[in-house]
């Protein structure tokens, strides 16, 4: 592609008018030197105040930027205790013992950004092995993804570049849907397609809407002002800190069900993050009565020809990123909670308790990396480096023998439990009943369709329990449950409530 033309795509893609509705005269919803008053001002909580705050939480209510910080400044090692326990509750009773897994689906590495941190960035290009899926690979992937592996959902992630423009990722969308693979027992399919894309004008938005696009992800990356410009050079699109802090706005406003926040922690002060993360959540809710459907929370990895990622000045240590899990599941208690294969096995496992609900598996990175052989050349089209490789089965093995069921339901959004409908149902608990039922039905599926002998008979485990947890405690539901889940048995797939 001419570099004209690429110029002549950026020049077109921020619409000025869809920033400055949202704006309190020329302010966007972040002041920095405000976050840093909260967090100081409440530097030293009494133990009264957070267990308060700690109640308020498990009430599964939002937390004001003030309580967060409050909760983000104690030290106290029983109280630090107090807060795990109650976020591992919050989680339970929102999201009961269900893990949700998906996996990375990343269609190019074409980026007109030069951001400090990527190893895609623009400055990279006699670096990196640029390449664009076509729609042919693209199945490829998918197939491989639904059909080998046995994924329901991903997460597509795409390059800011007229290569994969919105309609692009439109068109990919709609192949992904069309993958349907014979399995052992049934057949394959990708059921919830996420996307993860730069930030797109209320019109491109509704397009993707009009496809069945899943949750909306676009990471703030930083919230601080001063970082952000650091970190993303002006004369880029991603340069516009409120075009991207107004991207979810835009989403909620073209239809888009469901969003999904995230920071690249290590660029600046976490506790800052926290708070703007949650400022940002607040955001949502009081101008649209919908909070992000998920969080994400990747701390920053070494990236090719990256100083700044190889050695982070903000760099997050693993107490800490234990700290911020527990502080976001509590100051967001509705919202889904998603740790990825940037963090080694070790520490995904630890994080389960704290309030993770949604992790990654058989994860590659790399350009056409599922269907093709994966070997040291991938690097050459990846973004980072991961820290956790194990096979989808090994970490649905390990969850089962932990309690833990992993569901691959996507029912909710095709009936309709979505935006502010979901909201409401999570926040009263009502959701995870739902869920509870398709948790055991999907598990079921992906056990005689994909799971090794191992990997069977600790599903099986978790799934006798859980059955006899409905009969025990959803008795209304059990009879129904019970008629589908032989039917499925017998080879019958996506039956849900």
């Amino acid at each position: 592609m001419r570099d004209a033309d690429v110029k002549t795509w950026v020049s077109n893609r921020i619409k000025t008018g869809q920033i400055d509705k949202y704006l309190d005269g020329d302010r966007d919803f972040i002041d920095d030197n405000q976050v840093f008053g909260i967090l100081e001002e409440n530097s030293d909580p009494e133990p009264s105040r957070v267990r308060d705050i700690i109640r308020k939480s498990l009430e599964i209510k939002t937390l004001s930027a003030a309580e967060t910080a409050a909760l983000i400044n104690v030290t106290d090692r029983g109280l630090l205790e107090e807060m795990k326990e109650a976020a591992a509750e919050v989680k339970r009773r929102v999201y009961d013992n269900r893990i949700v897994t998906f996996a990375p689906l990343y269609t190019g590495n074409y980026c007109v950004n030069n951001c400090l941190y990527c190893g895609f960035k623009s400055g990279n290009s006699g670096l990196v092995d640029r390449r664009a899926l076509s729609m042919e690979e693209i199945r490829r992937e998918s197939e491989i993804l639904a059909g080998k592996i046995g994924h329901k959902r991903l997460i597509v992630v795409y390059g800011e570049h007229p290569l994969t423009d919105t309609g692009y990722i439109a068109e990919s969308i709609r192949n992904i849907y069309g993958v349907k693979v014979k399995t052992r027992n049934g057949f394959g399919q990708i059921r919830r397609v996420n996307v993860n894309a730069a930030p797109m004008s209320i019109e491109d938005l509704k397009m993707l809407h009009d496809v069945g696009i899943g949750t909306y992800q676009v990471f703030q990356e930083t919230y601080h002002h001063g970082a952000y410009r650091k970190m993303h050079p002006s004369d880029t699109l991603k340069g516009n800190y409120k075009w991207r802090l107004y991207s979810m706005h835009r989403a909620l406003e073209a239809g888009v069900d469901d969003v999904g926040l995230g920071v690249l922690f290590g660029l600046f002060d976490w506790r800052f993050e926290i708070i703007g993360l949650v400022l940002h959540a607040i955001e949502l809710e009081t101008k649209f009565g919908i909070g992000p459907h998920t969080v994400s929370f990747p701390r920053i990895e070494p990236a090719m020809n990256s100083p700044v990622s190889d050695n982070p000045q903000f760099k997050v240590s693993d107490d800490d990123f234990r700290k911020i899990i527990t502080v976001i599941r509590l100051a967001i208690p509705y919202t889904g909670m998603i740790i990825t294969a940037r963090e080694s096995a070790q520490m995904r496992r630890a994080t389960l308790g704290m309030g993770v609900t949604q992790t990654d598996a058989s994860t590659r990175i790399g350009i056409g990396a599922y269907s093709e052989a994966y070997d040291r050349q991938q690097e050459a089209r990846q973004q980072f480096i991961l820290g956790d490789t194990r096979s989808l089965d090994e970490v649905i093995r390990e969850f089962s023998e932990m309690g833990y069921i992993t569901s691959f339901c996507t029912a909710g959004y095709r009936c309709g439990r979505t935006g502010e409908c979901i909201m409401e149902l999570l926040r009263s608990g009502q959701e995870g009943r739902f869920c509870k039922l398709n948790a055991i039905l999907t598990f079921r599926e992906w056990l005689d369709d994909f799971a090794s002998e191992e990997t069977l008979r600790a599903g099986e485990k978790v799934i006798e329990k859980e059955i006899r947890e409905v009969k025990e405690k959803l008795p209304a539901f059990y009879s129904q449950l019970v008629s589908y889940y032989e039917r499925i048995k017998k080879g019958e797939r996506d039956l849900y409530f």
